[in-house]
């Protein structure tokens, strides 16, 4: 199996796989701007919760770079970056983490040098979050399964091997896959781009479906358990993740197919009580005028772009974290 890496540290500087180049180019971004890195996290150049919010913590130590006014140099880039993405809680969490470090390491003279360390460690443990996650998500498998996974949760979206698809790969491992089934996941394709290039690279079988077809998967037999990521876990167990899962859990709850979510602990919004709270990033309209550089609708065409949805917690059979797979009825506290 091929290693991944959407992120990585080389010299002091992030090399970000430019994800909206995939399957048909691999181009790489090299940069210590904070600037450059918000905009690849607004551009999905870097998307996955989990990466999104390590690339914000490497961002924020590189703000730090030879920089004389710590203070307004700290704001200037924290608040450039927590205003990227307003649903993966990830991205906050790993600003308050710098933040803390920051403001207890001030007068130090080597401040760029401690963030980063603390960066490093953030991806660090993202990467055993994500080995617990694969491990813990053996025992939702009572057979070898066709399984159905929505959006991107491979490497690619973390700065390890992934949530609901390193369950996949780690099940694969151990002769637990038949077949993963993966949604295109509109409008920009997460599923069919980089889902199904990840696990042509890992030689797990798959094949690509319409989101429209998940429907006519289960009512053939085809799909024994539903599995994707959260960016977002209310403490009741309501999630938001890419537009879409919605429809699948109520798919899987009409079907009596379980559907799992897996996501890191860092997923988990301890402030927000419900699914109600949680704000829904709305995307450019221009997403669903172009295919690529390719305009296929006129641009006065009114579209309605909600880039997630929420899944309600009755929906869901079990969230797979680094420490358990949590069972219904969810009560998450920050302890």
């Amino acid at each position: 199996m091929n290693e991944i890496l959407s992120l990585e540290l080389v010299d002091d500087k992030l090399k970000i796989l430019d994800q909206t180049k995939l399957p048909l180019h691999e181009e790489y971004i090299l940069t210590d701007d904070y600037n450059r890195i918000a905009i690849a996290i607004e551009r999905l150049e870097v998307r996955g919760a989990p990466a999104i919010g390590i690339a914000a913590a490497y961002a924020i130590a590189f703000s730090m770079k030879n920089k004389i006014e710590l203070e307004k140099s700290f704001e200037s880039s924290y608040q450039r970056l927590r205003i990227t993405r307003p649903t993966a809680v990830n991205l906050f969490y790993a600003l308050e983490e710098m933040k803390k470090i920051f403001f207890e390491n001030i007068s130090s003279k080597g401040i760029f040098k401690i963030l980063l360390q603390r960066a490093r460690e953030l991806h660090n443990d993202d990467k055993k979050m994500c080995n617990n996650i694969g491990n813990n998500g053996l025992d939702i498998f009572k057979k070898k399964s066709k399984v159905l996974t929505h959006c991107n949760t491979g490497s690619l979206a973390t700065g390890g091997e992934g949530t609901a698809l390193n369950v996949i790969k780690t099940a694969f491992k151990v002769g637990l896959i038949e077949h993963v089934h993966v949604d295109e996941t509109r409008p920009l394709l997460q599923g069919s781009r980089l889902t199904a290039w990840e696990l042509s690279k890992l030689g797990i079988p798959y094949s690509i479906n319409t989101d429209s077809t998940a429907a006519v998967l289960m009512n053939g037999g085809k799909v024994d358990l539903v599995i994707t990521g959260a960016d977002r876990i209310a403490c009741n167990g309501d999630i938001a993740n890419k537009i879409g899962t919605y429809n699948l859990a109520v798919l899987s709850n009409y079907h009596k197919i379980p559907f799992y979510i897996a996501a890191p602990s860092t997923t988990i919004d301890f402030d927000c009580a419900t699914g109600e709270n949680i704000k829904i990033e709305m995307r450019d309209k221009k997403e669903f005028n172009f295919f690529g550089d390719q305009q296929i609708l006129p641009t006065d065409i009114n579209a309605y772009c909600p880039a997630f949805d929420i899944t309600p917690n009755q929906l869901i059979s079990g969230i797979i974290t680094e420490s358990k797979i949590h069972q219904p009825p969810f009560s998450f506290k920050n302890v």
